[in-house]
């Protein structure tokens, strides 16, 4: 028993019609303290207390012949003589002779201060004869006591209501939707107001509807007791019908952030509940086609003036319906259908005109309809949200010979402004994330080519959450000495900023990356970048500017001596895939996200056989909300681990995999597909994150491919290594360029023996282009500059700049490298 208020209601006792105990329950025993053996066939007024408020005996007898149920007050002794004070139900029985017994239900009212309970009495008298259904649940969500008005709705004697929940009661789908109700309502506190239900009622020719609220109870301690529930019959009034289509409108319209599927979730709420045909044409303003219906061709009576989003009949072929969904809608000029858009004023014609000399007049396919399908009533209610005239929404009754209603219209009308609501929200994550994704995809490499270094594959997949496209991206850049960059980084946030964000980056790193740094240089200058940039912004008081920075990894691979150099900020790490299948991910620094400015970032070098596959991806590929990383990282690993698979094959097999979904090719880009890369589409992930995903399969240079020599500190090294040079080209069959690479080769020994240190090396490097390269110990790179017209100093690496397709420098762990390149013809 709980002791902060009333205990539950149980059945205690039958009394006769003349006063004495027929029955006496367990309950009544345990509440009293008196065994069915001390009572039963005794008077019940000798279980009383003196001088209280109990009812007399002839109050029985008056009850009797009203036989109307009784709820009061009364205060009974205890077996150990003080009184217990209950809150009872009686109940009127039809038993032998025609007379009337009572069933006694009781509750004991504890908390009580030393009134003897007449205004407890009073109250529960009032909740008794209410007209709104009452009733009470534990917390095991069974009945415990409910008035009279409730049990003549829930047509169920209250004797089996008692005790059981309601789906013990009333089995079915809707007993199910009200239980669900009651449980939300218990675990949160929120009540719920106005759930329209329906019992079948026996000897009822229609089931009776309800609205029913429910309210938690709680305790002293806050702790729940349990549930308040009110019902309310709305059986065959406009207000039921009105509630229930409301009620299905609400849960139905607006479930997702498609103008298409909202647009049809109106129409096909509307049928038949409210029309046989409903139609929801939408204007420029929700654009679904790629011409504007501006730019269409009219006709000498119709013009284009919406396209249709949604259709609904009840007939499924749709004999109403002159226009598929997707098409543009043609109409007369003087039509109802202009006019609704122009006033923004919904049109109302319970009784369909189509005698001559009206707007039909003008549209002859439109009559034809009408009087093949037996159109008659018609509402045509405008779609407007936040000031914007959205499109028209269509009601049409057909077989239903009911005109419509001015509460109809209400209703169409309430139910077009729902639906305005929900299309204007998808119409505007429409626009935003279109211009994201096509922002997203200008910013995207649309061809990646690894050149000798390596063979490419990538994928991008933005989300389908609400926030649209993030800032995920990738990128392949060719570095000098056939030596390529790999980079996949993510943005901070989703949508339009995201995007541009990407793209501010994407640009950094390929301008950080032609000077070619090493990858934990590169990141400290992006770092660094991105720090002095989000400085700059937030220092402007009228600017909000966007979060910069994410995360990154950065990996160049070398051919030559099959080396690849890593480093990463924040970012999950590569994955290794050898030739055998057999997956690694390396323990590589993790670094600080870009942006923070908070630690220096550290390279590590590994030596891939080739054949193997370098796999950078973002963190929307491994995570999720329902496993952690590690899970994430052991099925990528899974993933990648197919032998014998192209490379084109295998990154849609991944992402497939990865997603639990069926392989769908996003590609903002896809190495060596060239222009067929640019034209695919860029699909939606099903995951929270955006999915990026580069695959490198490494190359070797081989031995033929590769020539260097150790030169002497001394001037007549120079001609050996035009010798050198001349002597390796005519081997490789380039003849044709001997001249060029010696003047090249002396120019760059030359300056390596003048102003260099240390041992010199000259290496020649054949791929897609020739590379000549002079290394020596000192660690001051080159710089171009005008040379004076008398002076000697500047003409050398003016003359590598004419001679050469490209030049430059770059430091190494031992000094620095300056090299120059030539592109080869096709086939060299």
């Amino acid at each position: 028993m709980d002791r902060s208020g009333v205990g539950p209601f149980v059945v205690v006792c039958v009394i006769r019609a003349d006063g004495t105990v027929a029955g006496w329950t367990k309950a009544a025993e345990d509440m009293v303290g008196r065994p069915a053996g001390d009572v039963v066939g005794r008077p019940a007024g000798r279980l009383l207390m003196s001088g209280g408020d109990s009812p007399a005996p002839e109050t029985w007898s008056a009850r009797a012949r009203e036989r109307e149920p009784w709820t009061g007050m009364i205060e009974v002794r205890h077996g150990e003589g003080h009184g217990v004070r209950l809150i009872f139900h009686a109940s009127p029985m039809s038993a032998e002779n025609g007379r009337t017994d009572w069933l006694l239900s009781a509750a004991e009212l504890s908390g009580t201060r030393s009134s003897p309970g007449a205004e407890a009495a009073t109250q529960a008298a009032l909740l008794a004869r209410s007209p709104i259904g009452l009733s009470l649940w534990d917390r095991d969500l069974r009945c415990v006591w409910l008035n009279g008005t409730a049990e003549r709705q829930d047509t169920t004697p209250r004797r089996q209501r008692l005790g059981r929940r309601v789906t013990e009661t009333h089995p079915g789908s809707e007993a199910e939707a009200v239980e669900a109700a009651m449980v939300r309502v218990l675990d949160s506190g929120t009540p719920v107001v106005d759930h329209a239900y329906q019992w079948a009622a026996p000897g009822r020719p229609e089931q009776p509807t309800y609205s029913c609220s429910y309210f938690r109870l709680d305790g002293e301690d806050g702790r729940p007791l349990g549930l308040c529930g009110m019902s309310v019959d709305v059986s065959g009034s406009w207000a039921r019908e009105r509630l229930a289509v409301l009620s299905e409108a609400g849960t139905r319209i607006g479930t997702t952030l498609d103008v298409i599927n909202t647009a049809q979730e109106l129409a096909d709420v509307s049928v038949p509940l409210l029309a046989d045909y409903v139609t929801v044409d939408l204007a420029d303003s929700v654009p679904l086609g790629d011409e504007p219906l501006g730019r269409l061709a009219s006709t000498a009576q119709s013009i284009p003036v919406f396209r249709r989003a949604g259709v609904a009949s009840i007939h499924s072929a749709l004999p109403e319906s002159l226009w598929p969904v997707g098409e543009a809608v043609f109409v007369p000029p003087a039509s109802p259908f202009t006019s609704v858009l122009a006033s923004r004023s919904s049109h109302f014609e319970p009784v369909l005109d189509t005698s001559p000399g009206t707007w039909l007049d003008h549209d002859p396919d439109r009559a034809r309809t009408i009087a093949a399908t037996g159109m008659h009533s018609l509402i045509i209610v405008p779609l407007q949200a936040r000031g914007t005239v959205l499109g028209v929404a269509v009601f049409v009754r057909t077989e239903n010979l009911a005109a419509f209603t001015r509460d109809d219209l209400l209703l169409a009308e309430d139910l077009g402004a729902r639906a305005s609501l929900s299309l204007d929200n998808a119409r505007r994550y429409t626009q935003e994330r279109t211009a994201a994704l096509a922002l997203q995809r200008s910013l995207l490499p649309h061809y990646l080519s690894g050149g000798s270094a390596v063979e490419i594959a990538s994928r991008y997949l933005p989300t389908d959450m609400r926030e649209g496209v993030g800032g995920d991206w990738f990128d392949v850049i060719p570095l000098p000495g056939a030596r390529v960059a790999l980079v996949v980084g993510d943005v901070v946030g989703h949508g339009i900023a995201a995007a541009a964000t990407m793209g501010q980056l994407r640009t950094a790193v390929r301008t950080l990356a032609d000077m070619d740094l090493p990858p934990d240089e590169l990141l400290a200058h992006l770092d660094e970048l991105v720090v002095h940039l989000t400085e700059g912004d937030t220092g402007n008081q009228n600017f909000t500017a966007p979060v910069m920075g994410g995360t990154c990894v950065y990996a160049v691979y070398d051919p030559v001596n099959r080396c690849c150099t890593v480093a990463r900020a924040g970012h999950p790490p590569p994955a290794i895939v050898g030739p055998d299948g057999r997956v690694t991910f390396p323990d590589l620094p993790p670094g600080t996200p870009i942006g923070l400015g908070l630690a220096p970032f550290e390279s590590v070098e590994l030596e891939l056989e080739p054949g193997s596959v370098i796999a950078l991806y973002s963190d929307g590929l491994v995570e999720s909300r329902e496993a952690d990383i590690d899970a994430g990282l052991a099925r990528l690993g899974t993933a990648l681990s197919r032998t014998g698979t192209s490379l084109e094959d295998l990154c849609t097999e991944v992402v497939a995999a990865m997603t639990a979904h069926a392989p769908r090719v996003g590609n903002a880009a896809s190495g060596g597909a060239g222009a067929a890369a640019a034209g695919r589409a860029l699909t939606t992930a099903p995951s929270e994150d955006d999915v990026a995903l580069l695959l490198a399969r490494t190359r070797a240079l081989g031995p033929d491919q590769v020539a260097s020599w150790d030169l002497r500190r001394d001037p007549t090294t120079v001609a050996d290594a035009r010798s050198y040079a001349a002597g390796r080209l005519a081997s490789w069959g380039l003849e044709h360029l001997v001249g060029t690479v010696e003047l090249l080769v002396s120019e760059l020994v030359t300056n390596a023996l003048r102003h260099g240190a240390g041992p010199v090396r000259l290496r020649l490097i054949r791929h897609s282009s020739l590379v000549c390269e002079v290394s020596d110990a000192d660690n001051s790179t080159p710089r171009l500059r005008r040379p004076r017209a008398l002076g000697e100093g500047g003409w050398g690496l003016l003359l590598v700049s004419s001679l050469s397709d490209r030049w430059g420098s770059r430091l190494t762990a031992d000094g620095k490298i300056v090299w120059a390149e030539l592109e080869l013809p096709p086939g060299s």
